[in-house]
């Protein structure tokens, strides 16, 4: 395990940084582009969240391909073709062509998250997956955290007719591109491909796996897309991303609406996903020590609505900023207890098709929640409205997370 671990997890923590990095960017390409492609608040929201409108569509077939095909070939594919539409996104020339870019982006990125979740359950035995996801969710941070650091410098690139936003989007498809040749040439889709495990590691390690080598027939495949555990925790995701993507998308327009400069925001903006990799890898090492996920999934999100709630209170000060920080803890803490969850309920077979499922219908909250915040935005600067309504969205998911502890259906 110490092989596999070494071998496959900083690759795909990598991947995972960069797919986070090209998917937040345009928040913070927002400081200047919304002027420049003229976009108000909610016309800005309509373009940030559609990409998860597409993301929906093309994700359950995306994953079905993957698990026929490799996820060698697949997630390369994904990377490149997104690498290519992040850069083309430069090309937007006012609100439709802007909406176009990010539905073709949802449309490319579909299914490489749920991919990398699938990927993890072909390597790492049920007892290591919490710590193998704890490690990857980390980077989901860390890249809004990057994208901060990286694209607010890149703003000010003004120069051979193109501005700086412009400049933001070519830079940060680059990484994309790079990765995804790579991957086509050495990621190994199976440990029975793999070259750098002898053979009794070969055999241990599918083993534990549990025959993770069958392929399920479609028709159970489709048949979990309706499971009532399959839109439970569809239901808990969901109102967990509306939660995240409606703050992560509009947080430098928060801050820059606090009295913050440009390079300011982008500081200020890194915080609180420093502060969540951070939190979000000891919640996870917690879960796994207990080996327990229902009471780590259903407390990181009230630590989450706690801290929407009370960032609005606090005013613009280092203690909203605080607030906001507690807030994404929770929201990324909850993700590393809540993917251990479809594997505990589901059949090997079915994983497949319903991580799909539960990320696809979750991230519709990636558009719901950020066209909330935009569409109760008041004065263009006041997002208090807000921040109460995607505290509400983490206290809900909270109770839904409750429920299905009391239903104890990984027992079944």
């Amino acid at each position: 395990m110490a092989k596999v671990t070494w071998r496959l997890l900083p690759l795909m923590a990598l991947m995972f940084l960069v797919n986070q990095l090209d998917r937040v960017n345009v928040s913070f390409a927002a400081l200047t582009m919304n002027r420049d492609l003229d976009l108000d608040a909610l016309a800005y929201a309509w373009g940030a969240g559609i990409f998860f409108i597409a993301y929906f569509v093309f994700e359950v077939p995306s994953n079905l391909v993957m698990e026929r095909v490799g996820a060698r070939l697949w997630i390369g594919r994904i990377m490149i073709s997104w690498g290519l539409i992040t850069g083309a996104t430069a090309l937007a020339t006012g609100p439709f062509s802007f909406v176009v870019a990010r539905f073709l982006l949802g449309a490319a990125e579909a299914g490489f998250v749920p991919g990398l979740l699938l990927y993890i359950t072909y390597w790492f035995p049920p007892r290591y997956r919490a710590g193998a996801t704890a490690v990857l969710f980390f980077f989901a941070p860390m890249g809004n955290a990057v994208a901060g650091l990286m694209s607010v410098p890149l703003l000010s690139l003004n120069g051979f007719g193109l501005k700086g936003w412009q400049w933001m989007f070519i830079a940060e498809a680059v990484p994309a591109l790079v990765l995804g040749l790579y991957i086509l040439v050495r990621l190994c889709d199976r440990p029975r491909q793999a070259r750098w495990l002898n053979e009794d590691e070969k055999n241990w390690l599918e083993a534990q796996l549990e025959s993770g080598h069958q392929h399920a027939a479609l028709g159970e495949q489709i048949r979990a897309l309706f499971d009532r555990r399959v839109g439970l925790l569809s239901a808990i995701y969901f109102c967990r991303t509306m939660a995240m993507y409606g703050v992560s998308l509009f947080l430098p327009l928060i801050l820059a609406g606090a009295g913050l400069s440009n390079s300011q925001v982008g500081f200020a903006a890194a915080i609180p996903f420093a502060v969540a990799g951070i939190g979000a890898v000891i919640w996870g090492w917690h879960s796994d020590r207990r080996d327990e996920r229902h009471w780590h999934t259903l407390t990181a999100m009230l630590l989450a609505a706690a801290g929407l709630a009370a960032a609005p209170l606090l005013g613009p000060s280092f203690w909203s900023l605080a607030a906001l920080s507690a807030a994404a803890v929770g929201l990324y803490a909850q993700a590393v207890c809540f993917w251990s969850l479809p594997p505990m309920m589901l059949k090997t077979g079915m994983a497949a098709a319903a991580i799909a499922a539960i990320n696809a219908t979750g991230n519709l909250g990636g558009f719901l929640g950020p066209y909330l915040v935009g569409a109760t935005v008041q004065g263009g600067t006041d997002y208090s409205s807000g921040l109460y309504l995607m505290a509400g969205c983490a206290l809900l998911s909270a109770a839904l997370s409750f429920i299905l502890m009391r239903l104890k259906w990984e027992r079944a």
